[in-house]
């Protein structure tokens, strides 16, 4: 988990937020250097605080739930792992000579059921997102992914994907080695597997690259999360030739939760803390494991045949209307 006692990154509808925050504090120093009751006022500043903090998060723009999930604080795939798992015993390798660091995945024991998670996983820092390829995944890690699921179902074990990422790595050397079939190969593959397959959303959910691990009969995404076929500023770049116009694309892209779960593309919305996962990340956590167990008691009780059908249908009804004459 990130580390608590770090200075806060203030994204800019956070610093109202934060300099209330700040006002208490100096508030309860002075009080106390000086001796002067001031419980009244504290307690009215901190009601302030909470009524503000619920009403910034509760009317985020697209934007803005974007900045969220970029948010450097985030907790990543590793992070979820660590809180939600009792033991988790990681596996690497595609067996063809690459272990890609974007995308992570073994051998977890949730409340003592073993399971199989695999995740983007996005750096902490430049130098650990350099290292990781700031959570885009090349060829190999898809291919680790689809190992790591072709062993779940050997042995029987529920999947659990954690997506993250703007994309695929778009490459020269990536394309040389395959992409695009790396990606598609994992897509045809996911849908004949019999055991269950639970995707969450936990960031940013870019393209293909989301989509490399994101075929399963259900899809959860956490409430800040946003989940899209192209970046913001990358389709204004291509509508408009403008990438200023980011704020733009993302309204008309619908890629929050709450656009997501209106179209139906998306069945469970995850609540997060109030201020974002990364304000409170073991509650957070708590609160996604919760969700995914419950999910996967439901689909535990289905036959390998049932969950395939239902993994097909719900990508079949992806896109469809019905349109009424007047």
């Amino acid at each position: 988990m990130a580390n608590p006692d770090r200075k806060p990154l203030l994204l800019d509808f956070e610093k109202p937020l934060a300099e209330l925050e700040t006002r208490i504090h100096q508030i309860r120093q002075l009080a106390e250097e000086n001796s002067v009751d001031v419980t009244d006022e504290i307690r009215k500043l901190e009601a302030r605080s909470t009524q503000l903090r619920q009403e910034i998060f509760s009317s985020l723009s697209p934007m803005q739930r974007l900045q969220l999930a970029r948010h450097p604080r985030r907790p990543s795939t590793l992070d979820y792992i660590q809180a939600i798992s009792d033991e988790w015993i990681e596996l690497h390798g595609d067996r063809r000579g690459g272990d890609d660091p974007a995308l992570v995945g073994g051998i977890a024991r949730i409340d003592g059921l073993p399971t199989v998670i695999i995740g983007h996983q996005k750096g902490r820092d430049t130098k650990d997102n350099i290292a990781r390829n700031f959570g885009m995944a090349a060829p190999g890690g898809y291919r680790k992914a689809l190992r790591l699921m072709e062993h779940a179902e050997r042995f029987g074990m529920p999947i659990f994907t954690f997506i993250d990422t703007p994309g695929a790595w778009a490459g020269l050397e990536a394309e040389q080695l395959g992409q695009g079939e790396a990606i598609a190969c994992n897509l045809r593959e996911m849908f004949r597997l019999n055991v269950p397959i639970i995707c969450t959303v936990i960031g940013e959910g870019g393209s293909g690259g989301a989509l490399g691990i994101g075929v399963g009969e259900r899809l959860l995404m956490l409430e800040h999360s946003v989940y899209t076929v192209a970046t913001p500023e990358a389709c204004a770049a291509i509508l408009w030739k403008d990438s200023g116009k980011a704020n733009l694309a993302a309204e008309a892209l619908k890629i929050t939760s709450w656009d997501l779960k209106n179209l139906g593309v998306l069945d469970q919305i995850v609540p997060e803390p109030v201020g974002g996962a990364h304000s409170n990340p073991l509650k957070a956590a708590s609160i996604l494991k919760q969700a995914l167990l419950e999910n996967l008691a439901e689909l535990t009780q289905l036959t390998g045949q049932q969950r395939r059908q239902l993994r097909y249908q719900k990508f079949r009804d992806i896109g469809v209307f019905t349109e009424i004459s007047a």
